[in-house]
């Protein structure tokens, strides 16, 4: 299981708050929710779709996070008052609840139980940190390219009905290139294109252009523990 979206992690009354206070939105892939290095006092709930986090540091890309619906961007920003860390690009059509940060911390007063929903976020994003720093002590390529397609999978993966299909496989439709999955595990993508290739991974899932099949969520999720997945 991933970590529980901000929105659902809301009580009822702070979701209706949020949805008076803001303003529907739609975001076409290839735009921008926003850049970093800028100034800006927006907050945006994901409410569909998918977006990629990712930084530019001296010509070379990371990605941070591939984030889907319930999922919050521009909390920092709305806490400290600070310039954007990050550029949020859309991936696919996104729908999103946009507010002032003044106008979101308001609802979050009044509704202190909302609080922790920000701070699990923000808990989930260190955490996830901190797990793709251990698979670099050793050095375990296999292991943070399977938590990444894990992330992947636990957030935008539907079960797929395919004849012949595990109870737990899954498909994902979101449209990240293996360059995307390298820039988002620390590797280059023909090191991807390696360990996609070859077992103990290769045989956990499928790659396609655009798709992703997960033939057993178990087995994924014991390889990006670092288990052996038999």
């Amino acid at each position: 299981m991933g970590p529980t979206p901000f929105w659902d992690a809301l009580p009822q009354a702070a979701r209706d708050a949020l949805r008076r206070a803001g303003v529907p939105a739609v975001i076409r892939p290839g735009a921008f929710l926003t850049r970093e290095h800028t100034r800006a006092s927006q907050v945006f709930v994901l409410r569909a779709g998918a977006a990629k986090v990712w930084v530019n540091r001296d010509g070379e890309i990371a990605i941070l996070d591939v984030l889907g619906p319930g999922d919050l961007v521009g909390e920092l920003e709305a806490a400290d008052g600070g310039v954007r860390h990050a550029n949020v690009e859309a991936l696919t059509r996104v729908e999103a609840l946009v507010l002032p940060a003044d106008r979101f911390r308001g609802v979050l007063d009044a509704h202190p139980g909302s609080a922790w929903a920000v701070a699990a976020v923000l808990a989930g994003r260190l955490r996830d940190a901190n797990e793709l720093r251990i698979a670099h002590f050793p050095d375990d390529a296999g292991r943070r390219l399977a938590s990444r397609l894990l992330r992947l999978a636990a957030r935008f993966g539907t079960p797929l009905k395919a004849e012949g299909a595990g109870a737990d496989a899954v498909q994902v439709e979101v449209p990240v290139t293996q360059q995307d999955l390298g820039r988002w595990a620390g590797m280059g993508r023909r090191k991807v294109a390696q360990l996609l290739a070859a077992d103990p991974l290769g045989g956990a899932l499928a790659v396609a252009r655009g798709t992703i099949v997960v033939r057993s969520m178990a087995a994924l999720r014991r390889l990006a523990d670092g288990d052996d997945p038999g």
